[in-house]
């Protein structure tokens, strides 16, 4: 039985310290039969700079940037610059390159406020005492309906939620499952390994799953991974244990994304 608790505070606090060298794949048209395999091992991890996104604002290339000096001085973490543009592998960038420093997003709704009624013009005198007509309060905008998932998903790990989804908060885009160090963490649902490494800076020892072409999950934090780049996975399998690199005490990130943009995994794990 998972139980709510606060999530830790330290948990969001901006750090980095080390280069970023691989970003991760939103788009993958395909993988190779043989792909080279990383290295199973531990290591501590950084915490990342929490993103801002500058929404209609964009940065342009100039000759020495890289893509993780654009994201920190923005404000942005590197995975999401890397996502909000479709940057593939190898994640090279040139000058005069325009890189929109925000997600894309679908729609943009804008609040419109009712006029009220127009009137007749009337030859009789008014009368002492008027009523004012009443604006009636604009229609809240319903929140987005989760987009629909073919994928059986299920639980990465055991232990309690000390960390929710907020949408539109950049420090919380996904979940946080707290529990022993060494405890095992599973594929939440079938599919491939297309990251596994620690070169994402606030990840720690990051593993990311490609489900399909349309959906990603991710698993940070972990102590050891158990898996390697390419390797087919099924809903279940264990493929890394529990750990806190990159955060204050053993938990894992958990995290889903539907075409690079992450949603809330409470809304498709079964209910517990």
């Amino acid at each position: 039985m998972i139980r709510t608790m606060r999530a830790d505070p330290a948990q969001h606090r901006v750090f980095h310290r080390t280069l970023v060298r691989i970003f991760v794949l939103v788009a993958i048209a395909g993988l190779l039969a043989a792909c080279g395999s990383s290295r199973v091992y531990r290591e501590g991890g950084a915490r990342s700079r929490v993103s801002t996104p500058k929404y209609g604002a964009s940065t342009v290339v100039k000759r020495g940037d890289t893509l993780y000096r654009i994201a920190v001085n923005n404000g942005i973490s590197p995975l999401d610059l890397a996502m909000w543009n479709n940057i593939r592998a190898p994640y090279t960038i040139y000058p005069g390159q325009r890189l929109r420093l925000y997600p894309e997003s679908r729609s943009r709704r804008t609040a419109t406020t009712a006029r009220p009624p127009s009137t007749r013009p009337d030859s009789r005198p008014p009368a002492r005492t008027t009523t004012t007509p009443t604006r009636p309060a604009p229609p809240r905008p319903s929140p987005e309906p989760a987009a629909a998932s073919n994928i059986a998903w299920r639980w990465p790990a055991e232990g309690q939620l000390v960390g929710r989804y907020v949408s539109g908060d950049p420090t919380k885009q996904g979940i946080d499952i707290a529990g022993a160090g060494g405890a095992t963490v599973r594929a939440a649902g079938d599919g491939v390994v297309v990251y596994s490494g620690s070169g994402l800076v606030g990840y720690g020892e990051l593993i990311i799953v490609k489900h399909d072409d349309e959906w990603l999950s991710a698993y940070g934090h972990n102590r050891s991974r158990l898996v390697n780049e390419g390797q087919l996975v099924k809903g279940g399998q264990q493929i890394a244990e529990m750990g806190r690199t990159g955060a204050a005490r053993d938990m894992l990130h958990f995290e889903i994304r539907h075409n690079g943009k992450p949603v809330d995994p409470l809304r498709y794990l079964p209910a517990k």
